[in-house]
């Protein structure tokens, strides 16, 4: 089916799908956008969306119409500059809801009478039953009027929905009301008929089903109504993600501020950001320093202080001093943007659970038509009364409805994403669910994943009859003239220990040994041993002690002397994360086993291990051999998770069950990954497990309860056990329980604070 040239043209688009009122439509719609050729569709109910990936030879407007065929609307995405505008698309999402409030309270008031005046005798005053048909006509006539329409255009397409059901079963219910009214003794002055759960075994054209056609439709507009709105809930944290960004930003032209949209906003352009606002777009630091606050992206809640040529990252904001900030990233390629696009397409995936429901829902409504038709052939043929039969198959229509089916898994994925991103946990999509279900190994990156990933001062060790403090003070001056990371961090522990720098003369940089140069009065020197020999300084027995012990345990020991004599050692190393221990516990509390994996020597590798917790460590590896190491895992049995954050880890992050690239890595990683932590906290990947595990027990429990439903209600109705008015509200429910049963999931909350 020219596979040939499928995979250079395949393109991805996502339409906007419109008239969708059940699972049974998305099915449909999906069965239809399948057919074509070259095509592979995902429809979402509860988002509303249809995910395509088709050939580039077809045109977009070639799916819209394939699904304008089918009966429904579609509309292509539209353009990102339309996106920072939240009013327009907040406005046009509320209409819909209120339509359907407007139609549900005006039933609601017609119908109440009605329902009272069936149920309790004391209200039958003569000629009660034609003030019950001036009511309930209108509710179902009007108030079932979307199911009517659809039940219509399903029709006139040869196919079924749930919709029908609705729409065969209280046209039934007031066709056969109007029947006993009209020709039957229901008219008669002085009717009465006393309400029941169950269908009375007797009776036939004196009975009459006005409570049951407005009860229904009622109880249905209210499911449809509160399952709206609860989907415009669970959406909730994705838009309030859009929302995030600032709407306009002040760029300077020629060194005068002007204020413009922030959409006008160019890739190079420098704009200045105050405190207290919201940087613009992602970019580098120009001028000023100051703290940012991340924590609406990233749920860190300590402000990073940033300076000159540091990134920063759009919709953060400013809580310190001016900044200048220059443009690197705007519109769809910002991070924030990246973020909603990742909650989004995983939102619109299917977990394999919901496949199966999708399949049973598509041949589900055919299979209850005919049950109904049964129904109503056996109590016929059984000897019961007309309207003992026609009731039983009422009820049957109503009860099956498999609505909460095709509610299950996108609220449940759609509400577990959403707090994901509130909390800084980007899930691709719903497959991820079931692959942390089964995971019980855990392999952590070393560098820049369980440590920070730069070289930190750890420890001053000075001579007898010096002070740490002097060494750390001469030292940290020296060093900041050179551009080497371990220069740089004995002169950022200085600087955080002892305050302002000492200025420094005559400074020179000896190739491979060190630095040499004058500090306050000294001839300082600080590198290897060989360059303070070359000097004729050598070390004593403590520092020689000190030095060899730091390096047994793959740290950085520096020599520091001055004056002809040594003074110290100044030892530093990639700093362990102060939270990777606590992240460690907490894996270990999920069942999972960590393992340590790093390039460094086996004795700085087990250092690392003893300090964070980890007994196995596997060291020496080669960066392209970290696949191996996953796949030797693998083939012992292990399910195995990837947590890292470099290029390098990027081929071992796709090749794990499970990939966890940290967001503070490369796009590289985290492209390649299925869970992106975005604050680089390893206690992410616990609290990211948590959350997939209970998004996905949310599934799978309202699966269960829809499922369980359907099965245990139909033999009732079939039975005449079950009023079709009680069917109706019972069905309603069962959606609302199963969106309100993944809402519980906004309830999540990291372990982290």
């Amino acid at each position: 089916m020219g596979s040939t040239t499928q995979p250079s043209t395949q393109q991805r688009i996502e339409l906007a799908i419109g008239g969708m009122t059940c699972a049974s439509c998305a099915n449909r719609i999906e069965k239809k956008l399948n057919k074509l050729d070259g095509v592979t569709a995902t429809v979402n109910y509860a988002t509303e969306k249809a995910r395509v990936e088709y050939s580039g030879d077809l045109a977009p407007e070639e799916l819209v119409a394939t699904v304008e065929e089918a009966g429904y609307t579609a509309a292509l995405p539209a353009p990102m500059a339309e996106t920072p505008d939240a009013s327009e698309p907040a406005a046009a999402e509320i209409d819909p809801t209120a339509t359907l409030r407007q139609r549900l309270l005006i039933s609601l008031v017609l119908s109440a009478p009605v329902i009272a005046m069936a149920m309790i005798p004391a209200l039958q005053f003569t000629n009660w039953q034609w003030l019950s048909l001036t009511l309930a006509a209108p509710v179902v006539v009007w108030g079932a009027l979307p199911f009517h329409k659809a039940a219509w255009t399903n029709l006139r397409h040869a196919t079924a929905t749930m919709d029908t059901l609705i729409s065969i079963g209280t046209l039934a219910a007031l066709g056969w009301s109007l029947y006993a009214l009209f020709w039957g003794t229901a008219g008669m002055p002085g009717m009465t008929h006393p309400f029941e759960l169950t269908i009375a075994r007797d009776g036939g054209a004196g009975n009459i089903y006005l409570e049951v056609a407005a009860g229904v439709t009622t109880f249905i507009l209210a499911g449809r109504y509160f399952e709206a709105r609860s989907k415009r809930q669970a959406g909730a944290a994705l838009r309030a993600l859009l929302e995030l960004g600032a709407k306009e930003v002040s760029v300077l032209r020629a060194g005068v501020e002007e204020r413009i949209p922030v959409d006008q906003l160019a890739v190079g352009d420098q704009f200045v950001v105050r405190p207290g606002e919201k940087i613009a777009t992602d970019g580098v630091v120009v001028e000023g320093a100051s703290a940012v606050d991340a924590s609406m992206l990233t749920g860190e809640s300590v402000p990073v202080e940033v300076g000159i040529d540091d990134a920063v990252v759009g919709a953060t904001v400013n809580v310190g001093g001016r900044i200048v900030v220059r443009a690197t990233r705007i519109g769809s390629d910002t991070q924030l943007a990246q973020m909603a696009t990742l909650v989004e397409e995983s939102q619109n995936g299917k977990a394999q659970a919901q496949r199966l429901a999708d399949k049973i829902s598509g041949i589900f409504v055919p299979i209850v038509i005919a049950l109904s038709v049964a129904t109503l052939g056996f109590w016929l043929g059984a000897g019961g009364s007309v309207a003992v039969a026609f009731t039983a198959s009422v009820a049957v229509l109503i009860i099956a409805c498999p609505c909460a089916l095709g509610l299950a898994t996108p609220t449940a994925l759609m509400v577990g994403t959403g707090r994901g991103a509130q909390l800084g946990i980007l899930i691709k999509g719903p497959e991820v669910l079931e692959s942390t279900r089964r995971v019980d190994t855990v392999v952590l990156d070393k560098t820049g994943t369980v440590t920070t990933g730069k070289m930190t001062l750890l420890k001053v060790h000075a001579a007898d009859g010096e002070d740490d403090a002097r060494v750390l003070e001469l030292a940290g001056a020296l060093e900041d003239s050179s551009e080497h990371p371990i220069a740089q961090a004995i002169a950022k522990g200085a600087r955080d220990k002892v305050g302002d720098l000492l200025q420094v003369e005559g400074f020179a940089n000896v190739e491979g040994l060190g630095v040499q140069g004058v500090v306050d009065g000294h001839a300082v020197v600080v590198g290897r041993r060989q360059l303070l020999a070359d000097w004729s300084q050598q070390l004593d027995v403590e520092l020689e002690r000190a030095m060899s012990a730091a390096e047994s345990e793959g740290k950085t020991a520096v020599a520091v002397g001055w004056d002809g004599k040594a003074r110290g050692v100044v030892v530093v190393a990639d700093a362990v994360k102060p939270t990777s221990a606590e992240a460690i516990t907490q894996l270990r509390a999920l069942g999972l086993t960590p393992i340590l994996l790093t390039g460094d020597n086996a004795a700085a590798a087990q250092a690392i291990g003893d300090e964070v917790g980890i007994e196995q460590v596997i060291a020496e590896v080669l960066p392209q051999d970290k696949v191996d190491v996953v796949k030797k895992l693998q083939a012992e049995g292990k399910v195995v998770a990837m947590v890292g954050d470099g290029v390098n880890d990027a081929a071992a992050l796709a090749q794990a069950d499970l990939g966890l690239a940290m967001g503070t890595g490369t796009d590289v990683a985290i492209e390649a990954s299925d869970l992106t932590l975005v604050r680089g906290d390893l206690r992410s990947a616990a609290d990211a497990i948590r959350l997939s595990r209970k998004t996905l027990g949310t599934i799978k429990g309202n699966l269960f309860w829809a499922f369980a439903y359907n099965v245990g209600a139909l033999p009732l109705a079939m039975a005449g056990l079950l009023n079709p008015m009680l069917a109706g509200a019972a069905m309603a429910f069962s959606s609302v329980f199963v969106v309100s049963n993944s809402l519980r999931l906004r309830r999540f909350r990291s372990n982290n604070g």
